[in-house]
């Protein structure tokens, strides 16, 4: 049965991830301290003490978050050496896309900390520059929520940023606009979730940072991936480099197709799915989509 491994995204970060693979295995450890030399500070020592407010800055937990979820794929490569066989497909939530592309062959780890570090603080400065947020609105179909935005969103920004599952979409936006959103969602009593992120993430308030990507991707050899990586922007798989170095600018200010992703890749024919890295989000988004998908997880 072919498989398909999935990555996580930003939110995903816990203090205390990766302490039993960097005590136990010397390849997860070596990870963390390549990363470290790269990024100038203690990588590990953030992820394992926090102290929470610091390893949730963008800037910090997107490397963290990364380095983390390839840790997760040695620690498979121990206990089931041939599980990478299968693999037909990969894909990654947003930052979990960098995750997803280096367990590919399609970037090297060393260049992808760069990138990742590079993007992390360009995002952290765009939030930084015009204040914002992302909620996740519970219960309605993406169809339904956009009217919603269109009502309140004026001549602001107030977008659509996340479609990640059936009754699970995400709107990103600046602070007065999304609290405008909140009001009218409240009068209509509709469940909100605000998320644990900086920023207006996946609109076009992060339009100085794609810019700052495109200069860092384009410092980096991107490669062929030996599978198909699914796209966040168009929930489609890729294996060209120039398109996937086209995409993942993009990616910056587009929505992130999800809920697309998983379907698309059940309607190919995969059979099964693996989580790598911390959490467990995206198994509780396959099972929106599919209850009896067979899916794993392999934690840190």
């Amino acid at each position: 049965m072919s498989t398909a491994f999935f990555f996580p995204g930003q939110g995903a970060q816990f203090v205390g991830m990766g302490k039993e693979l960097a005590d136990t295995l010397p390849a997860a450890k070596g990870l963390f301290d390549r990363a470290s030399a790269i990024l100038g500070y203690d990588l590990l020592d953030i992820c394992l003490n926090g102290p929470v407010e610091v390893l949730n800055k963008t800037d910090i937990s997107q490397p963290a978050i990364f380095v983390a979820s390839l840790a997760a794929v040695e620690s498979l490569k121990t206990t089931n050496p041939t599980a990478s066989d299968d693999v037909a497909a990969v894909a990654g939530l947003s930052l979990g896309e960098y995750s997803a592309l280096c367990f590919a062959g399609a970037i090297d780890f060393d260049d992808a900390v760069r990138v990742v570090d590079a993007r992390g603080k360009a995002m952290q400065a765009a939030a930084e520059a015009t204040a914002g947020g992302m909620v996740a609105v519970l219960g309605l179909e993406a169809s339904e929520v956009e009217p919603l935005v269109a009502e309140v969103r004026g001549t602001g920004v107030l977008e659509i940023a996340n479609l990640l599952c059936p009754g699970n979409t995400v709107v990103s936006g600046a602070a007065a606009e999304l609290d405008a959103f909140a009001r009218l969602a409240e009068s209509k009593q509709l469940r909100l979730a605000k998320l644990a992120v900086a920023g207006a993430f996946h609109t076009r308030l992060m339009k100085p940072a794609d810019d700052r990507l495109a200069e860092a991707l384009a410092g980096v050899e991107l490669r062929a991936p030996r599978v198909p990586v699914w796209s966040n922007v168009d929930a489609k798989p890729h294996t060209d480099p120039a398109e996937i170095r086209e995409l993942l600018v993009k990616q910056v200010v587009s929505p992130v197709l999800w809920e697309g992703t998983m379907r698309g890749m059940i309607a190919s024919g995969i059979g099964s799915f693996t989580e790598l890295g911390p959490g467990r989000v995206l198994a509780g988004l396959m099972k929106r989509v599919d209850r009896k998908a067979n899916f794993a997880n392999v934690g840190v």
